[in-house]
């Protein structure tokens, strides 16, 4: 059987998971699920044929708890929109800078870290921000739980970008919401 990509979605219609086809047959048959989109390949049995799905959508309601999300260097700069804190320049080569320096007790937490071009983490060195006068735009926080979250490790399907939310279609994703994928 074809272990094609299907997308699972929860009965509201939020993105659950991808499973592939062998598991998506299991809930239709089982009737757990309807389809909502198909594909132009078809699943032959011994007596019948079977449009393959590409969009399933569960009869019930799972219920997933939000996650925080881990503080990585990573999560900051998406955070902070791979901007400099503290001079507002856009750049791909950031830095971790903590406002309270670890030196002065800072914490390695959301509440301290911000994204910092090389030049401001230099001027800024182990002071505070006020002591190098350098303030921030806005105190760092962490970012709000996604509840749109789902990981898939291959190409996102043309027919699931209507149900994918944080899917922009001229630039391929929203800023707030990230998917881990090989697009």
């Amino acid at each position: 059987m074809d272990r094609s990509p299907v997308l699972l979605l929860n009965q509201n219609y939020q993105p659950l998971n991808v499973c592939d086809v062998r598991r998506a047959f299991v809930l239709l048959g089982h009737g757990k699920a309807e389809t909502l989109e198909i594909t132009d390949a078809v699943i032959r049995s011994a007596y019948e044929e079977h449009a393959e799905p590409s969009i399933l959508r569960l009869l019930y309601m799972v219920k997933r708890p939000l996650h925080e999300r881990r503080l990585s260097r990573r999560e900051v700069f998406i955070r902070d929109r791979h901007t400099c804190q503290y001079c507002g320049k856009k750049s791909g080569r950031l830095t971790l800078d903590h406002v309270v320096p670890r030196s002065r007790g800072g914490e390695h937490s959301w509440t301290n870290i911000v994204s910092a071009c090389d030049r401001c983490n230099h001027r800024k060195a182990g002071r505070t921000p006020r002591e190098a006068n350098m303030l921030l735009p806005r105190d760092p926080a962490p970012p709000r739980p996604n509840p749109y979250a789902f990981f898939h490790a291959g190409r996102i399907q043309d027919q699931w970008r209507a149900y994918l939310p944080w899917m922009d279609s001229k630039l391929g994703m929203n800023d707030e919401y990230e998917v881990a994928s090989a697009d």
